[in-house]
């Protein structure tokens, strides 16, 4: 069993940047690969960025890359999300996820634990 819990988010301007972090329990973090997602008001749940084991896979869906980074510290059980240049559309609610799978997830369907979720808001 692994319990996630996001922090990092808040309230920032446009252009601005945001650091979530993910702190994971448990005792074999290192064999989940992990993910960010999130939900605006209204909309659907959409994939952000995972990332493999060891982190040497990583995917972004089309509208952060070159902007966000996702990456892990294995040692603090910890997935990060650094996410620069924030536009009013990354304006959501960002859950971090888990599977205890080796390759990289891309629906929500495909984890198996959640966090509570960070908010994050972008003014324009």
């Amino acid at each position: 069993q692994v319990q996630l819990v996001e922090s990092g988010g808040a309230l920032v301007q446009s252009g601005g940047s945001l650091r979530l972090s993910c702190a994971a329990s448990g005792r074999y973090f290192s064999r989940y690969s992990m993910g960010w997602f999130r939900q605006a008001p209204g909309k659907e749940r959409e994939i952000v960025a995972a990332i493999s084991w060891r982190g040497e896979n990583t995917y972004y869906r089309d509208s952060v890359k070159g902007r966000f980074t996702i990456s892990r510290d294995n040692a603090k059980n910890t997935v990060y999300l650094q996410m620069n240049s924030l536009k009013p559309e990354d304006t959501a609610d960002y859950y971090c996820a888990g599977r205890d799978a080796y390759g990289l997830g891309y629906v929500g369907a495909e984890y198996n634990y959640w966090g509570q979720g960070t908010q994050v808001t972008v003014s324009s």
